[in-house]
């Protein structure tokens, strides 16, 4: 589980990150709010830890801009407890508020409850149109079930549970050989997709978008 905690304080940065390492979390920081949101653009992380005073902005803000996109669990972890700064964050669709200074299982304690509620979230994904419900197995757009083989359905539901994230090649690759048991090569994903998007209705590529030269990302709407 990867965790971006958003703080400008170097000692909590440091105290946090060998925390959560010692829980077997992969923890990075980001000091300000743009660097917060190109290291999301990146790579979406399992959760993220914010704080609300960033010297290029404030956390409200930056939750406000990824909620437009992301759907990743957001914490608040701040020395604001006014009541209007608990209720702002949570209008701006925070999933918990933390104030400082916590207590180390506590805090934990809270992380991993909050992914649990996402877990649970993620048993039926949607993007647009389509819907994957992951117990079933099956998928819908607009309502109607599509057949999809076992390599397109694990492109897709990987694709689904991180709308936004960069799949590398390499990446599906890896990913589609382990569930195939069979040598899946460069020419196979490509006509893998290519069938995929057909029975997406996305024949124009805007759903599963083509990022040149590097591999494929899920539009979220």
């Amino acid at each position: 589980m990867k965790i971006l905690l958003v703080e400008d304080n170097e000692a909590i940065i440091m105290g946090l990150q060998y925390l959560l390492e010692q829980e077997g979390y992969i923890c990075q920081a980001a000091r300000r709010r743009r660097e917060a949101e190109r290291m999301v653009s990146e790579e979406l992380p399992d959760l993220m830890l914010l704080d609300i005073g960033l010297p290029d902005g404030d956390g409200y803000q930056l939750c406000q801009t990824l909620r437009q996109q992301y759907t990743f669990p957001v914490i608040f972890l701040t020395a604001r407890e006014e009541e209007e700064d608990v209720v702002r964050a949570f209008d701006l669709g925070a999933d918990d508020y933390i104030i400082k200074p916590f207590r180390n299982r506590e805090l934990i304690s809270r992380i991993k409850n909050v992914l649990r509620r996402g877990g649970k979230d993620r048993e039926v994904l949607q993007c647009g149109n389509i819907t994957l419900d992951a117990e079933s197995g099956k998928v819908r757009i607009s309502g109607e079930e599509v057949a999809l083989t076992k390599l397109e359905y694990k492109i897709l539901s990987s694709m689904m549970a991180y709308p936004g994230k960069l799949f590398t090649r390499d990446e599906i690759l890896s990913d589609i050989w382990d569930i195939s048991g069979n040598f899946v090569n460069d020419n196979t994903l490509s006509v893998t997709i290519k069938r995929l998007r057909e029975k997406l209705g996305d024949t124009e590529g805007k759903t599963i978008k083509t990022v040149r030269g590097m591999g494929y990302r899920m539009e979220s709407q």
